[in-house]
């Protein structure tokens, strides 16, 4: 169904604290590092660029009317600039590319207005630490299938950062229909697969048992437009219960693709617990 790697960068601690929501900063900066990573172009123009069919930062940054096969996962309000970063199919195979930027973003180049260099503790993909004291070592690093084994029936949903997306035609600022979170998911996936724009499959069965969401704003600067850009969405929990398999399966897709608009920001990241097992220990 997918194919993945997930990257997890964690930075030592310093005294320097982040904004509460890092995601436009660490995409522009790695934006900055990709390009000097990738670019064959003397000109460094990627207007009628004889390689951009190619090239990884103009599938990434400068290629329209198509999903970007990346986002950076995230958490609101952190200590420091530690992040995952997911790559999804065709990326897949740009892994050394990416992780050369990250480390370019943090070591060389510097992030934020200041620039500020920070020292980075470890790197692992896919769970297998692939940098540490300034090495590099892939071997044995391969992409991920998407698969899930356990399918409960009872489930808390948790929008972690803003779910940003519309619903009847205006930006979503109450509690979504899962309905409408499910074919987000699907749609995305279709996306990032290259696949035809499809609905639902299927008729989603669940019984909402409890939620508590709200809007929440957040903004991020656009180095394009040169202007600071509103970018909220819903945060909080939902909790479902006789949810039917179809619909857990696209919940845990969604954990990793994301939902909604501008994930590649880290937007629409959620989270899914099974509540049978927790009851049960409890």
């Amino acid at each position: 169904m997918l194919t993945f790697h997930r990257i997890d960068v964690q930075i030592v601690a310093s005294e320097n604290r982040p904004l509460p929501f890092i995601g436009s900063t660490l995409r522009g900066a790695f934006g900055v590092s990709l390009k000097k990573v990738v670019c064959i172009n003397p000109s460094f123009d990627c207007e009628g660029c004889f390689a951009k069919d190619n090239c990884l930062f103009y599938q990434f940054y400068e290629e329209r009317n198509r999903a970007h096969q990346y986002r950076f996962d995230i958490h609101l309000n952190p200590k420091d600039y530690s992040f995952g970063l997911y790559l999804f199919e065709d990326a897949t195979d740009k892994l050394p590319y990416v992780l050369s930027a990250i480390h370019k973003m943090f070591t060389e180049q510097g992030i934020g207005v200041k620039r500020q260099k920070y020292q980075i503790d470890s790197i692992s993909c896919n769970g297998k630490r692939v940098y540490q004291e300034g090495k590099f070592d892939l071997n044995g690093v391969t992409p991920q299938q998407f698969e899930i084994d356990d399918i409960p029936q009872r489930v808390k949903l948790s929008l972690v950062t803003p779910l940003r997306m519309k619903y009847q035609n205006r930006l979503l600022s109450q509690k979504p229909p899962l309905e409408t979170l499910l074919y987000s998911i699907q749609n995305r996936l279709t996306q990032i697969t290259n696949q035809p724009k499809v609905k639902l499959t299927f008729e989603p069965h669940y019984r909402e048992k409890s939620a508590s969401v709200r809007f929440v704003d957040q903004t991020r600067r656009s180095n394009r437009q040169k202007t600071k850009l509103q970018i909220g969405g819903i945060v909080g929990d939902i909790d479902y219960d006789t949810i039917d398999e179809k619909s857990v399966i696209l919940l845990k897709l969604g954990e990793i693709i994301g939902v909604g608009k501008q994930t590649v920001f880290g937007m629409g990241k959620i989270a899914v617990k099974d509540l049978e097992t927790t009851s049960s220990v409890a």
